[in-house]
């Protein structure tokens, strides 16, 4: 039984590909009625608001085909290395797509984007104290061949993200969240270590 008493009596998958797969579950309700839900399941994901000295956060701008393009983002990745703690694919992220490193992690807060379809969810850490590794070699692929990597005041950014020039739902969750925890003195941030409920198992 699961919580709230939402049962899935049978469940067959669908399609499998390498980041995704599709599952359809028939699941029985409370009240005793059947239905059948269909689950996206996904790697899960870290994304990265990483904040400069001089209050700007780092953007980038990525082609994404589905939307067909380019769209403001935050540095993020998937959860593709099996049993690799999240601060630690966040870091690595932060450098392939930005060459960056920091000296300060903290918890931001975690999302389940679309959890009507979906049990996608993301893990964003705040990342300051901000380098550029002396020495070290990085390479992008595909999409991440293109990106535009810039910095904007956090307040700048927020304001892209009122005007609709900031539309990933990634970004604009952790840009505000970045802005409200600024005002509040970095106060009542999680460590990185903290638990993380939704995280998928991989």
């Amino acid at each position: 039984m699961t919580p709230h008493g939402y049962e899935v009596t049978a469940s067959r998958e669908i399609y499998r590909g390498r980041v995704l797969s599709v599952r359809a579950d028939t699941v029985r309700m409370p009240g005793g009625g059947q239905a059948v839900r269909e689950v996206v399941q996904n790697l899960g994901a870290v994304a990265v608001v990483a904040v400069d000295a001089d209050d700007r956060v780092v953007l980038i701008r990525q082609y994404r085909h589905p939307v067909r393009r380019m769209l403001w983002e935050l540095p993020a990745g998937l959860l593709d290395v099996a049993g690799e703690p999240a601060v630690q694919t966040a870091r690595r992220e932060l450098f392939e797509e930005a060459h960056l490193a920091a000296a300060r992690w903290e918890l931001l807060l975690d999302l389940n984007p679309s959890p009507g379809f979906t049990d996608e969810a993301v893990r964003v850490f705040l990342a300051r104290d901000l380098a550029a590794p002396d020495g070290e070699q990085y390479a992008r692929e595909h999409e991440e061949a293109e990106l535009v990597v810039e910095r904007f005041t956090l307040d700048d950014a927020a304001a892209m993200v009122l005007a609709g020039e900031v539309t990933n739902s990634i970004a604009v969750a952790g840009v505000l969240a970045a802005v409200r925890s600024r005002d509040t003195g970095w106060a009542g941030l999680r460590p990185v270590e903290a638990p993380w409920l939704d995280r998928p198992d991989n």
